[in-house]
């Protein structure tokens, strides 16, 4: 079984994949921890040193890479590698996409206690924050709602989510 989980940042895609890891018995993998094995520098560094276009060529080749595999996994990637060149294609090509999808609020609540530590959210007021997030899920959500199955992760703990989702996997 190969499991594509996608959604924005905050939405629990690391705490779930790893929880269905460990339900499913199967590798988990963070594609951005992967890339920044693969390339030995932090994701921040790469868009430094070389650039967005070398970081999302880079991106879905790596994406193809896993895809690809033999074995099975359950694969969390960035917020933003669905929106990019053919991402959601070839997930959806080799893969089921699970969309954990997370309403403004929700990832507000998520990402103002650790927004120092996301780069993209770290120079943005609190009080801006609900309509940047609002602005970006608007932008995402055409490539975000291309994913075969969606799961709103809203007021739900992570073991709803995973059973939720195991359940509709196995219809």
């Amino acid at each position: 079984m190969k499991i594509v989980l996608l959604g924005y940042m905050g939405c629990g895609k690391s705490e779930i994949s790893k929880s269905l890891s460990k339900l499913y018995q199967i590798n988990r993998i963070d594609l951005d921890d992967y890339i920044e094995n693969k390339e030995a520098m932090p994701i921040s560094e790469i868009f430094k040193q070389k650039g967005e276009i070398y970081f999302r060529n880079l991106e879905t080749a790596c994406l193809t890479e896993i895809l690809q595999t033999k074995e099975g996994f359950i694969l969390s990637l960035g917020g933003g590698t669905p929106c990019f060149g053919t991402n959601m294609q070839l997930v959806n090509k080799w893969a089921i996409s699970i969309y954990l999808n997370a309403k403004i609020p929700t990832l507000v609540q998520r990402l103002l206690p650790e927004k120092d530590k996301r780069p993209l959210i770290a120079r943005v007021s609190n009080e801006d924050l609900p309509e940047f997030i609002g602005k970006h899920l608007f932008e995402r959500n055409v490539f975000y709602t291309q994913a075969q199955l969606q799961v709103s992760v809203d007021d739900k703990s992570v073991d709803a989510i995973v059973l939720e989702i195991k359940e509709t996997l196995s219809k």
